[in-house]
């Protein structure tokens, strides 16, 4: 049986968040042994090698940045360094399904940046939607609550970085070449990584260690590689939805690697963040508007 365009997009979209979700797991397990900074280096290492290949083979690597996405790269840069930073930092004291339920929430925060920051049209609905997906992320992280978990507010804080990341993305000229804004990117998490190196030590890479860290860089390339595809081959409104399996594949994960499940509470949370993004997706395909799925989100380095 030929699958179908979109049938195409979603199994890329769903294969590419099993491949983010691999990569979170892996660093998320060599951070037991080797400190953070050292770990984010090593795997920045080798993700920007794969990068530079990527994009000699595209024909895509350009050394010069236009005058006008200079100011934008940087700030895009800062905000995938913060990101990666919160995020990993929260990744190694929470559950990795309790993060992933946070991170669902990104969609809707894009949604509503973009309306408060770019004057994007956003109708009640969606604004209902965003507010009910706000309640969600509040069962998660139910603050002031015996089972409050102050790395939670390290999560959200990765998603306001991430936002923040995707909106400036918007920004930048059509003629700059994805695979250059994702190496630049990755130049800038390793670059960082490689400063504060002092402050988080070094220790001996065991064979372990290594494999892991080579997985994560390989499924991160891996993800990036099919979420283009995912985005290239089907419908963005139909595709984009398919985002939300990285919680399934990492509720498997952190029960099967870390013996880790979420609460209820949690799983409540994720539930209604899910169901308002993709109520959010639809109602804007229906309006004919950009879905706020962020339009580089092949270019997550975290």
């Amino acid at each position: 049986m030929q699958l179908t365009d979109n049938s195409r997009g979603a199994l890329y979209m769903s294969i590419a968040m099993a491949a983010f979700t691999l990569n979170d797991t892996c660093m998320k397990a060599v951070t037991v042994t080797l400190p953070l900074y050292q770990a984010i280096l090593l795997r920045g290492g080798l993700t920007c090698i794969a990068l530079l290949i990527i994009g000699w083979r595209m024909g895509a690597l350009r050394v010069r940045i236009a005058k006008e996405d200079r100011k934008w790269i940087a700030l895009r840069s800062l905000g995938e360094v913060a990101g990666t930073l919160t995020f990993l930092t929260a990744l190694r004291q929470m559950p990795l399904a309790n993060l992933s339920a946070i991170l669902q929430f990104l969609p809707l925060a894009v949604t509503l940046t973009a309306a408060l920051f770019l004057r994007e049209p956003v109708g009640w609905r969606r604004m209902s939607a965003i507010l009910t997906g706000f309640f969600g992320v509040l069962l998660i992280v139910r603050p002031g609550t015996a089972g409050f978990d102050l790395w939670s507010l390290v999560g959200l804080a990765s998603v306001a970085c991430v936002v923040l990341r995707d909106l400036v993305t918007r920004r930048l000229s059509s003629s700059m070449p994805s695979a250059m804004v994702a190496l630049y990117a990755a130049i800038s998490v390793t670059v960082t990584a490689a400063i504060l190196l002092p402050f988080g030590g070094w220790a001996e890479v065991t064979l372990g260690s290594a494999l892991l860290i080579a997985g994560a860089s390989g499924f991160l390339i891996i993800g990036y590689l099919l979420i283009v595809m995912a985005v290239r081959v089907g419908e963005i409104s139909l595709v984009a939805p398919f985002r939300y399996t990285a919680l399934v594949f990492a509720i498997a994960l952190g029960w099967a690697v870390f013996g880790q499940l979420p609460d209820t509470l949690t799983l409540t949370g994720a539930a209604i963040v899910i169901a308002t993004g993709i109520y959010t997706f639809h109602r804007e395909r229906r309006l004919g508007q950009k879905v706020a799925i962020p339009e580089t989100a092949p270019l997550r380095i975290r």
